[in-house]
């Protein structure tokens, strides 16, 4: 079966960026023992005061399908949404190998 990786763009309300990248190391926090999920990193640049970006690499697309219904996951996201101005997936990609963090 072959890995799944995604690679997104999330974009804060004005102001808000360090809440969202806050939330987001929730999320990863919350996926540390979930064997599935092999890496959730969660990143911004310099340059854009409004964007977050995660790169997440699954065992499986379904995996990842699947953790968008757990509890914890629902709850974050209902806590992003109020401040999120948009969102982009930059790139599905089939993860190949590496060193994960």
């Amino acid at each position: 079966m072959e890995k799944f990786g995604i690679y997104g763009k999330l974009i804060a309300k004005e102001g808000e960026r360090e809440q969202l990248a806050n939330i987001l190391l929730e999320a990863a926090e919350s996926l540390q023992n979930h064997e599935d999920c092999e890496l959730y990193l969660v990143s911004v640049a310099p340059e854009d005061l409004n964007a977050v970006y995660v790169y997440e690499v699954w065992s499986s697309e379904s995996a990842h399908q699947g953790s968008l219904t757990l509890e914890s996951t629902q709850t974050l996201i209902k806590r992003a949404k109020p401040i999120l101005a948009g969102m982009e997936r930059i790139s599905t990609l089939v993860p190949r190998g590496g060193k994960g963090i």
